[in-house]
């Protein structure tokens, strides 16, 4: 007799999260555990994190209180990466591909419509949690 499991969105080496605006709309994302071990082990432990979006250039980003160092630092990055800037503890998350000034550290994607990136304004409410249901 063979058993079926289902595989939960939160995994070892990935987590499926919500990234909501708030009042507005959520997308899925995976934070990637190999990606920045340290980091992503930081973030997820702090669940649920939220702050008000800023943008800088084709990136919107906000603070959080995590402090943690920089992991295999990139400064390259696509349409709907996520990185951790340890500089001043933001998450950042790219609204086209861009080649940034700072490294930061990679901790995941956009898993969801990258396309809905661009309805987000100034001073909106982003929030990461994991989806209860």
């Amino acid at each position: 007799m063979t058993q079926i499991t289902e595989l939960n969105s939160f995994s070892v080496s990935k987590a499926g999260l919500i990234l909501e605006i708030r009042s507005k709309f959520s997308i899925t994302i995976h934070l990637k555990r190999h990606l920045a071990p340290r980091t992503v082990g930081t973030l997820l432990r702090s669940l649920p994190v939220e702050g008000n979006a800023h943008f800088l250039g084709k990136m919107v980003y906000f603070p959080t209180h995590i402090d943690s160092g920089l992991e295999r630092p990139r400064d390259n990055f696509d349409k709907g990466d996520i990185a951790f800037s340890p500089a001043d503890g933001t998450v950042c998350i790219f609204v086209d591909s861009v080649h940034t000034r700072r490294k930061m550290s990679p901790i995941g994607t956009v898993t969801g419509d990258t396309n809905k990136l661009i309805e987000i304004k100034s001073g909106d409410v982003l929030v990461i949690y994991q989806d209860a249901g």
